[in-house]
C-alpha cells in the first residue's frame, strides 16, 4: 500500500528528546515501529510503502526493492549517523511460503550515541495524535496449537530421531494466546520490555513485537556483528547447581552442561560458515560467554567480521537465516523435521526482524521473545534446542522461562 507518491523527500535534522514509547500513537499494533536498546534506537510510525514477499528468494528481493525505493528518494540528512537518512522495517518468515513484510515509515524519531534526530518522507513530520497507553485490563489464556503436553511428547519423539541418526540438534517451539477484552496497546507492553531487558533489542514490526536478546547480523559500513545465543539456563534450576548466586550458578551450569555446550557449539559454528564467504575477517571467539538478562542466562557467541565486498544486511541475513540456533542441525533435515513434526505455525516467529538504511547497513535481530499482536489477540511463542541429552519435561520448563517476558510485560503493561 502507498501513501504518499514516489519518489518524494526524506530529511533528517537535529532533534530533541529520549525514545519515549509513549509518543508514538494509539494506533493498531500493525502501525506501530520500533527498533531500541539501551536508549537509542529508532521509534517510528505512518507508511510511505511497503512490500510484501514470500518464496526461498524473499531476502534478495526484499533488497533489490528497497535498494529502488531508497535510490528514488531525494535525501537532505543533515547528521550521517546511522539510522539517519530514509530507513525500512522489516519482519522475515521462517519458513518460505509465510508472508514477509517491509514497510517505509512516514515519518522516525531516532536516537544515536545521545543525539536525537528525526527523518520525515514527504514534507513536515505529522505529529501523533496523543492518547494516554491503556492497559489491557484482565486477559484470558489458553493453549495454541502446540499445548505443554504436546510438547513435551514432541521433544521425546525428536530425542529419538536424534539417536536414531536423523539429525544432531532440533530446535521445536510452543505457543499460548493472550486475549483480552479490547484491542491492545502495544506502548506499554513495549516500554516494559524495554525497560526490564535493557541489554535485548525491542522490537516491532507491522505487529510483531518483543525483545530479542539475539542479533542476527549488524551491518555497519564493512563491520558487520552477529550474537548467537544457543544453551539456556534459568533461576529455578539454581539450586541444582549448589551455589548461592543464582545468575554465576546457571553460568556455571551451562558452562559445564554437554547438552547445552553441544547446543551452543551447533548454533556457532552454523553462523560462522553462513558468514565466512562473505569476510576478508572473521573473528569467532573459541569459548562462549554468559549472557544474564531478567528471566534466564543464556550461552552467546560475539562473532565480529570485515566484509570481502559489499552486500546488504538483509542479504546477509538471508544467508544466516535459518541458523542452528533456531532449526537445527544439519538445517535441511531438521528444517524438514519441524514441517513434518513440529506443529506449529511459525509465521514470522525465530525469522529476521529490525530495519535497514539506504546503503544496506542495518541491524535485524531474530525475532524471539515474542507475539504476534492482532486486535484483542497477543500470540506468545517460545522454543529450545533439542539433542540428544534433552529431557521432555526439562524442555517445557524452559519455555516456561522464555514466554514469561511477554506474559509478565502484558500482565503488568
Amino acid at each position: 500500500m502507498t501513501s504518499v507518491s514516489l519518489p518524494t523527500t526524506a530529511r533528517t535534522e537535529p532533534a530533541t528528546g529520549t525514545l519515549a514509547l509513549a509518543n508514538l500513537p494509539d494506533a493498531r499494533a500493525e502501525d506501530i515501529l520500533c527498533w531500541i536498546r539501551g536508549g537509542d534506537g529508532l521509534i517510528g510510525w505512518g507508511e510511505v510503502t511497503r512490500f510484501e514477499v514470500t518464496g526461498r528468494d524473499r531476502f534478495v528481493r526484499a533488497a533489490q526493492w528497497w535498494e529502488r525505493v531508497a535510490a528514488s528518494f531525494e535525501v537532505d540528512d543533515q547528521l550521517g549517523v546511522p539510522g539517519g537518512g530514509p530507513v525500512a522495517f522489516a519482519s522475515f518468515s521462517f519458513e518460505d511460503a509465510e508472508t514477509s513484510v517491509v514497510v517505509v515509515p512516514r515519518v522516525v524519531f531516532g536516537v544515536r550515541d545521545g543525539r536525537g534526530f528525526v527523518t520525515t518522507i514527504g514534507g513536515p513530520a505529522p505529529r501523533p495524535s496523543q492518547a494516554p497507553m491503556r492497559s489491557p485490563g484482565p486477559l484470558g489464556w489458553s493453549d495454541g496449537q502446540v499445548s505443554g503436553d504436546g510438547y513435551k511428547a514432541a521433544v521425546a519423539d525428536a530425542v529419538a530421531a536424534i539417536r536414531g541418526g536423523a539429525f544432531q540438534k532440533v530446535v521445536l517451539a510452543r505457543d499460548v494466546v493472550a486475549t483480552a477484552e479490547a484491542p491492545l496497546d502495544v506502548r506499554p507492553l513495549l516500554a516494559r520490555l524495554a525497560d526490564r531487558y535493557p541489554q535485548c533489542w525491542t522490537y516491532a514490526v507491522d505487529g510483531m513485537i518483543g525483545a530479542t536478546p539475539e542479533m542476527l547480523v549488524r551491518r555497519q559500513d564493512d563491520q558487520i556483528f552477529s550474537r548467537v545465543l544457543a544453551g539456556t539456563g534459568w533461576r529455578g534450576g539454581a539450586e541444582r547447581a549448589g551455589t548461592e548466586n543464582p545468575d554465576d550458578a546457571v553460568a556455571d551450569f551451562l558452562r559445564g552442561s554437554e547438552k547445552n555446550t553441544e547446543e551452543h557449539e551447533y548454533a556457532a559454528a552454523s553462523a560462522a560458515r553462513a558468514l565466512e564467504p562473505y569476510c576478508a575477517d572473521l573473528d569467532v571467539p573459541e569459548r562462549p560467554s554468559a549472557l544474564r538478562l531478567a528471566n534466564v542466562v543464556h550461552l552467546a557467541t560475539d562473532i565480529t567480521g570485515r566484509l570481502s565486498r559489499p552486500v546488504s544486511v538483509v542479504e546477509l541475513a538471508g544467508a544466516l537465516h535459518p541458523t542452528a540456533a533456531v532449526c537445527g542441525t544439519p538445517t535441511e533435515a531438521a528444517g524438514d523435521y519441524i514441517r513434518a513434526r513440529g506443529g506449529l505455525d511459525r509465521d514470522r516467529y525465530a525469522g529476521p526482524i529490525g530495519w535497514m538504511d539506504a546503503a544496506g547497513n542495518g541491524e535485524l535481530g531474530i525475532a524471539l521473545r515474542c507475539a504476534r499482536v492482532t486486535g484483542s489477540t497477543a500470540r506468545l511463542y517460545a522454543g529450545g534446542g533439542i539433542v540428544a541429552d534433552s529431557v521432555p519435561e526439562n524442555e517445557l520448563e524452559e519455555t516456561y522461562a522464555k514466554l514469561a517476558a511477554l506474559r509478565d510485560a502484558l500482565e503488568n503493561a
